[in-house]
């Protein structure tokens, strides 16, 4: 081979070599990768792994129109979960998950249950050990870019479930915290764009924790401030139970299917 030629090969191959490490220096980390480091900054995964049940408290703030409430969420794993929110003035709205069946139960709308994509949704946020087994319920994740997001970097990563609509949510690069989320609500009224704000990280339970959540969907906004986890504690099979009200709703349905 031609000297010329070869040293011309050699800087080619070498400006090549260069320039596969600038790119992947500056390349996005996996989405793996960002999640691993959120659930070691936030507790580490035997933490998480021995959470089996909890019992959380905090309350609601929609300040726009005066409304508190308080809120109660029990949960255990695999999937079993109940929440109740009571609000000042306009009573309770009860939503739950039980061996697949997703419902919602309020004062004000009365019993329903939940089909379709707002099942799925249901039932991945009923999933105790969602943050540790997020690639069970997203099987589909890519690192798609960064954003600012209150003056700090964050990655944006793209989940999608088998079925319903993507999460996008935002971690910090220097903190490895997450900080928000974006997705399409499914609702009895269509589908709303729903931004969620996570904040003032505390312990919870032994778990770093999001107490402040401010959400915005159809043009409302309003607080969830978590202000206890109790983990671990023992709960009755029972607290899980649907509903009379649902019960029938579910009697119904198997038997309109007959």
């Amino acid at each position: 081979m031609n000297r010329r030629i070869l040293i011309a090969t050699l800087i080619a191959g070498a400006l090549f070599l260069i320039g596969r490490t600038v790119f992947a220096a500056d390349s996005l980390p996996t989405p793996d990768a960002i999640m691993n480091r959120y659930i070691e900054v936030t507790g580490g995964k035997k933490v998480y792994d021995a959470r089996k049940s909890e019992i959380a408290h905090g309350r609601l703030e929609y300040t726009a129109i005066g409304i508190k409430g308080t809120i109660t969420r029990y949960a255990a794993v695999p999937d079993f979960y109940y929440a109740s929110l009571d609000i000042e003035g306009l009573g309770k709205v009860e939503m739950g998950v039980n061996k697949g069946i997703a419902w919602e139960n309020s004062a004000v709308l009365g019993p329903r249950v939940k089909t379709g994509e707002e099942r799925g949704e249901a039932i991945r946020e009923a999933v105790l050990d969602s943050t540790v087994g997020w690639r069970r319920l997203y099987p589909k994740a890519e690192t798609v870019g960064t954003e600012t997001i209150d003056g700090e970097e964050c990655y944006k990563v793209v989940m999608t479930p088998p079925e319903g609509q993507p999460l996008n949510r935002f971690f910090q690069k220097k903190s490895g915290l997450e900080v928000k989320t974006t997705t399409i609500g499914v609702t009895q009224m269509g589908e709303i764009p729903i931004e969620l704000m996570v904040s003032d990280y505390k312990n919870l339970g032994g778990i770093l924790t999001p107490a402040r959540v401010t959400q915005k969907a159809g043009g409302q906004e309003f607080t969830i401030i978590m202000e206890s986890i109790e983990a671990n504690p023992p709960i009755p099979v029972s607290r899980f139970d649907l509903p009379a009200e649902v019960q029938a709703l579910v009697a119904k349905g198997a038997a309109a299917a007959k």
